[in-house]
């Protein structure tokens, strides 16, 4: 085998340079070939010697040749530049998305095109990636205002969002509309929910893997867009003009800023008195170089902010920047092709309650990686890399006993990975693979074998399963008092655990976690698929800060005290478990998507048993899009979802708090305490049902241009939220007894122009 020879390249757009992802590569006289990956990128390997004529095809393009000569252990590289078609053929083209699911596991993972964005109704004007991700299978969102991302029973700790490579702790503004990410600039998007590859680790439940796209590499180009929401301003061109076969570089600048707060006087005065104190500002910028070979590299940054202040309530703010380069290599005459990044990222957020208790959370942390990727015949491929990353918290806390909780600390880690795909007789594809984590700064390493499988049992049915094992350092802190959860710490994974768990030594520091998932791929016709998927995650250790500290953790309350009534933190197990069923139809016009999610989340802490925050036990959501009209410049979208009600701890009651600081002289007759508050069993109590109506109308206006790859359009898009003014709870002010909703009917227009 390593006698044959390996055809492999790129496939670009002609005319401006930018990678096609789905282009099918393959040959006129032999049944074998390949489709291209987000990068564009081919590789077709196992070739015997001979004479071939290679060809590139895509959706819309026209069809390029190529002949070379394969000799043994002989590396052909060949690039692809497609011409777009000037006229429409009527033509039948072999879809590479329906050849991919035969050749990809891809159980428990969403990818998500830009387009798939504008299928959403645009809430505030423009598409964004956080109202999507909420329609996914598997995801809980707790609303439009304040939301955090729950992934098939996962806390928003346990979900790692990689942005190009770099980690962003936070990618959701406090107005959950929005998120940090320009839809304009992203490239590619893949969630997986459950039972990841060995290529990712350090997280328990989820990765968001978001990647972006170069800037326009032939001329300035742009976007500016203004809404009673926000306003945007993209700016992209070239540093060296592209040609093809030659290199190129470019820019591209993206710019958000929200001032809801300002403008809600005047324009929502109805809603909440005109007191809607939203703020935000997102700064992303990349340059991009591109080498004539297909080798590239990046240099990106972004500074995100977020700020909220509710009168006489609460308010919070953070702030998140981040700095990263990133590459890919593809060398002469070697069957390697080599990439990776090196990043840096922080994040510190605050929340002031009415009883001034401050709550603040600051990481900050640097990732480098390398990856290799190696094709060892048509369809079996191996991955390998490395991977240091390190982080440092700054973390303080008061829980509902008011005792404070703070840390400070340096985390580091080294980790590998090995990932190998076997495809046997194109039925059965086999996927095996072995993470090793070491966690210096704990002195502990972890093997976490992974396994995933699908067995094509028909051109239109396909079955697949996968398992592994996880773990992770980082660990969150919220109050489990908080009826709506705002503040979300990070902690480094403490040392100072309690000794034994249910009768059994605490061996280890780290939250560890297995996945199980199994389902079935069924293709109902060309258009429209089927896909169920049952799970589940066992959370077989996780730490959580100690709800029920009153005592100071020293000599004296460790020899009479009981250690949950002294520890800073607990040690807990739970489980994840359930299913989802999604039908998807997608053709030139009409986009549906419907996804129902049946969940439930069990912890216990040694005392108790408990559903946390975040257990929605039904979830359902309804999207529909449609093009029409002469050029399809209208398009209409509708969404609805509903969601069980949340758990929450119910208040039983108000006392006097006396802290007793003068001793046993102290005179509690005439002393003067805080407000005491008597609480329920943790959890037991039922947040209503949420349930929320959103749509939208676009109109796109072309201009007639002299060139087809200079397009000017305007877009005005009407939307309303809320559409039958549902009152979903968003906040709950136990010691006013104040009810803060989320967002009523809210009309919007937005108007955008492109060029």
């Amino acid at each position: 085998m390593a006698q044959n020879a390996t055809f492999r390249g790129f496939v670009f757009d002609k005319e401006t340079g930018e990678p096609l992802a789905l282009a099918i590569v393959t040959f006129t006289t032999i049944n074998q070939g390949a489709y291209t990956d987000a990068s564009g990128l081919f590789n077709i390997a196992d070739l015997e010697s001979g004479a071939y004529t290679a060809y590139a095809t895509n959706i819309g393009y026209d069809t390029l040749f190529f002949n070379f000569e394969a000799k043994p252990s002989k590396v052909i590289s060949h690039n692809f530049y497609l011409k777009s078609q000037s006229k429409k053929l009527d033509q039948v083209f072999v879809n590479a998305n329906k050849i991919r699911k035969t050749k990809e596991i891809n159980i428990s993972k969403t990818s998500i095109k830009p387009i798939q964005l504008t299928r959403i109704p645009s809430v505030g004007g423009e598409p964004d990636l956080v109202q999507y991700l909420q329609v996914l299978p598997g995801v809980v969102f707790s609303g439009d205002q304040g939301g955090q991302l729950y992934i098939r029973g996962g806390s928003p700790v346990m979900n790692k969002v990689l942005l190009d490579g770099l980690t962003v702790y936070n990618p959701f503004h406090s107005i959950g509309l929005f998120s940090v990410f320009d839809s304009d600039i992203l490239k590619s998007v893949d969630v997986y929910s459950a039972g990841f590859s060995s290529e990712y680790g350090g997280r328990i439940s989820a990765i968001v893997d978001v990647k972006t796209r170069d800037g326009n590499k032939n001329r300035l180009a742009g976007k500016i867009n203004a809404s009673p929401f926000n306003g945007k301003l993209l700016l992209e061109g070239p540093l060296k003009k592209y040609k093809a076969e030659k290199s190129s570089s470019s820019y591209i600048i993206s710019y958000k800023n929200s001032y809801l707060n300002t403008s809600a006087p005047i324009i929502y005065p109805y809603v909440n008195e005109g007191v809607l104190p939203y703020s935000f500002s997102d700064l992303y910028t990349k340059l991009s170089f591109n080498s004539s070979k297909g080798s590239n590299m990046s240099i990106f940054g972004f500074d995100y902010s977020d700020k909220v202040d509710f009168p006489s309530s609460t308010s919070y703010n953070w702030k998140s920047r981040g700095l990263g380069s990133k590459f890919l290599l593809v060398p002469e005459n070697s069957q390697v092709i080599v990439d990776g990044s090196v990043t840096f990222s922080n994040y510190l957020i605050q929340q002031i309650e009415l009883d001034s208790k401050p709550r603040s959370s600051g990481i900050s942390g640097y990732n480098v990686n390398l990856n290799f990727n190696r094709f060892i015949n048509a369809n079996d491929k191996i991955k390998y890399g490395v991977e240091m990353n390190g982080f440092r918290t700054d973390f303080e806390f008061y829980n509902t006993s008011n005792r404070r909780i703070s840390q400070n600390e340096n985390t580091s880690e080294i980790n590998a990975f090995i990932n190998y795909l076997k495809n046997f007789n194109k039925k059965i594809l086999l996927e095996t693979g072995l993470r090793m984590q070491r966690y210096a700064s704990l002195q502990e390493t972890t093997l976490e074998p992974r396994i995933r499988l699908k067995y094509n049992m028909t051109r239109r049915i396909r079955f697949k399963a996968s398992a592994g094992m996880y773990s992770q350092n980082l660990m969150s802190a919220v109050s489990d008092r908080d009826v709506v959860n705002l503040f979300y710490g990070f902690l480094s994974g403490p040392t100072d655990l309690p000794e034994t768990f249910l009768g059994e030594e605490v061996v280890s520091k780290l939250q560890k976690a297995r996945h199980a998932v199994a389902g079935f791929e069924f293709d109902v016709n060309s258009i429209s698929e089927i896909n169920i998927e049952g799970y589940i995650k066992e959370f077989t250790q996780v730490t959580n800060i100690n709800r029920d500290k009153i005592f100071d953790n020293n000599a004296e309350n460790q020899r009479l005290r009981p250690y949950y009534l002294y520890e800073n933190y607990i040690v807990e197990k739970g489980e994840a478990y359930g299913f989802d069923v999604t039908y998807k139809l997608e053709n030139k016009q009409w986009y549906l998507w419907n996804v129902y999610s049946f969940n439930i989340v069990n912890r216990y802490d040694g005392r108790r048993e408990y559903q946390p925050h975040f257990d929605r036990r039904h979830n359902i959501n309804v999207v529909g899009s449609y093009d029409f009209g002469k050029n399809l410049v209208w398009n209409a979208n509708l969404r609805w979802n509903f969601g069980s009600g949340f758990p929450f701890t119910l208040t039983q009651g108000y006392y006097e708090l006396l802290d007793f600081d003068g001793g046993a002289s102290a005179d509690y007759t005439t002393a003067n305490g805080d407000l005491g508050i008597v609480y329920d069993e943790l959890n037991k109590g039922r947040l209503p049902y949420y349930h929320r109506l959103d749509a939208s109308i676009k109109r796109r206006i072309d201009f007639k241009e002299k060139s087809a790859y200079v397009k000017r359009k305007v877009e005005i898009i009407a939307s309303v939220t809320n559409v039958y003014n549902r009152e979903n709870i968003f906040y709950f002010d136990r010691i006013n007894y104040k009810r803060e909703n989320q967002l009523p009917l809210l009309p919007s227009l937005s108007v955008s122009f492109s060029f």
